[in-house]
């Protein structure tokens, strides 16, 4: 008998608008990342007429959550998060994508704070002392306010949504 190396963990996926046209592809992806076939409940995005939107809680390796994000960025006509836990042996992340701003990346501590890396603030502190953004605009930015203030209607939107679990096959 062979062990793993892998951690397993858990997160969820938001989607939180997307065209009637990309839901199945949306399955498609999630389900070739998970290795396991996707069925999303999909209502109706009242935020953004035509659109619709689905939570898929997930269990899968350690890392799924940027390989998901990674098979759905770009696409335009969708707005999604998608969240990984921590395990004992790698942090959680948070991956929030819009149209307009691109995907964001947060790596998140054990007690659900950002954790933004040394030479990120070193560097937005350099910006600032060189008049090219204020302080605040810059952390701001580091902490995801942009994508938070953009998918904020759309989370709100989406209260008493159904959740279905999807768990990897490994």
């Amino acid at each position: 008998m062979t062990t793993s190396n892998r951690s397993t963990t858990r997160g969820v996926l938001y989607v939180h608008s997307a065209t009637s046209a990309l839901c199945p592809h949306i399955e498609w992806a999630v389900g070739g990342v998970l290795g396991a076939p996707v069925n999303a409940v999909w209502t109706p995005q009242p935020a953004q007429s035509g659109s619709y939107r689905a939570e898929l809680s997930w269990t899968g390796e350690a890392g799924s959550a940027a390989s998901i994000a990674s098979a759905l960025r770009g696409w335009s006509h969708l707005r999604f998060e998608v969240t990984e836990e921590p395990t004992t042996v790698t942090e959680g992340a948070r991956y929030s994508f819009t149209p307009d701003l691109g995907v964001f990346h947060a790596v998140i501590g054990l007690h659900g704070d950002i954790m933004i890396p040394e030479d990120r603030l070193k560097a937005a502190v350099v910006k600032s002392a060189m008049g090219e953004v204020t302080l605040v605009h810059e952390i701001d930015k580091l902490l995801g306010k942009p994508w938070d203030d953009e998918l904020e209607t759309f989370r709100y939107a989406g209260d008493g949504a159904p959740v279905r679990w999807l768990h990897q096959v490994v």
